[in-house]
């Protein structure tokens, strides 16, 4: 099953930084990432999306290719390549890959300005593995598509995890100001 998670951050710096640590539980295979998605609001409340994957330069990348080979067939190649390019531009700006746009803003208008949300669709990403080390980072679990008891168990752990780095971090704290 494809789980969505969303979780609020203080800032896009940490949120990004959880995001990078997504892909790297993702290339170590603890999770299946679909899609992964900071959205920020800025000062005036407006929110912005930090996407994975550029629609426009996919769809060109796309539409380039397939007009490039179009145009060597009718001789003209470098009218194809064009025509191409702006086509898949146009089509990618169109479409919608992964989470939907308009319900990550829906959620993301939730947030404080300067507050940023990381929202992951992914499979397996509720493993205690990927939530202890996103919960290292901070953030509150804003939104799931879990049921109630699932959703409990993923809030329980995520804060569990977050005690016990901050109880790891005043621990480190203390034996560094011993040694001082």
């Amino acid at each position: 099953m494809t789980e969505l998670v969303v979780i609020g951050y203080d800032n896009v710096e940490t949120a990004e930084a959880a995001r990078k640590k997504l892909f790297e539980l993702s290339n170590d295979y603890y999770a299946d990432v679909g899609d992964a998605v900071v959205a920020v609001s800025d000062a005036d409340g407006k929110v912005s999306l930090h996407q994975m994957v550029n629609p426009w330069a996919l769809g060109a990348m796309s539409g380039s290719a397939w007009g490039l080979l179009l145009g060597l067939l009718f001789l003209n190649p470098l009218l194809g390549l064009v025509t191409g390019a702006a086509a898949g531009a146009l089509t990618g700006a169109l479409s919608d890959f992964g989470i939907r746009d308009d319900f990550m803003k829906d959620v993301a208008k939730t947030l404080a300005p300067g507050k940023a949300a990381l929202f992951m669709m992914a499979r397996n990403v509720t493993s205690d593995r990927v939530i202890s080390h996103l919960a290292e980072l901070g953030g509150t679990v804003l939104r799931t598509n879990l049921d109630s008891t699932d959703e409990a168990k993923l809030r329980e752990v995520f804060a569990k995890a977050q005690s016990q780095a901050k109880a790891q971090e005043t621990a480190t704290g203390e034996a560094a100001g011993a040694k001082a």
